[in-house]
């Protein structure tokens, strides 16, 4: 657990970091290599996933009245729809965004400017034996 090597951090769950589809596209939003990718997706969970997405964006892609530095623990899906939003890309992009298990991404937000990506997908910290971890074998960046 992350609390027991950061003592003095408060520790806590976020609904909103579930694991969930964001955003299903649809018609010319949807590229035909990822149309099998949504079989299956009914309207509830469509209508849960964009829910989920819209209350992460609210919680955590904002500024603060104080200095504030969050780490959040979560899937690639999360990671990719909030450097979505960050970049300002429309609903569909999210897709494609991948992160690799334990991949670094810092977005900086500040009052008066648009969001900043600081770092995304680094996974430096780790080991080169196990950097990209569940990638088909290719060359590597």
């Amino acid at each position: 657990m992350i609390g027991t090597h950061l003592p003095d951090v408060p520790v806590a769950e976020a609904a909103e970091l579930v694991d969930h589809v964001p955003y299903v596209p649809t018609g010319a939003d949807l590229a035909p290599a990822w149309a099998g990718f949504f079989d299956g997706y009914d309207d509830a969970e469509r209508v849960q996933g964009e829910s989920l997405a819209a209350a992460l964006v609210e919680r955590f892609a904002r500024t603060a009245d104080v200095e504030t530095h969050e780490v959040l623990v979560t899937h690639a899906f999360q990671v990719a729809w909030l450097l979505r939003h960050a970049l300002d890309a429309p609903p569909a992009r999210w897709i494609g965004l991948n992160s690799g298990n334990t991949g670094l991404t810092v977005i900086q937000y500040r009052d008066g400017v648009p969001p900043t990506v600081v770092l995304f997908n680094d996974m430096g910290h780790l080991p080169a034996d196990l950097r990209w971890t569940g990638f088909p074998p290719s060359p590597r960046p």
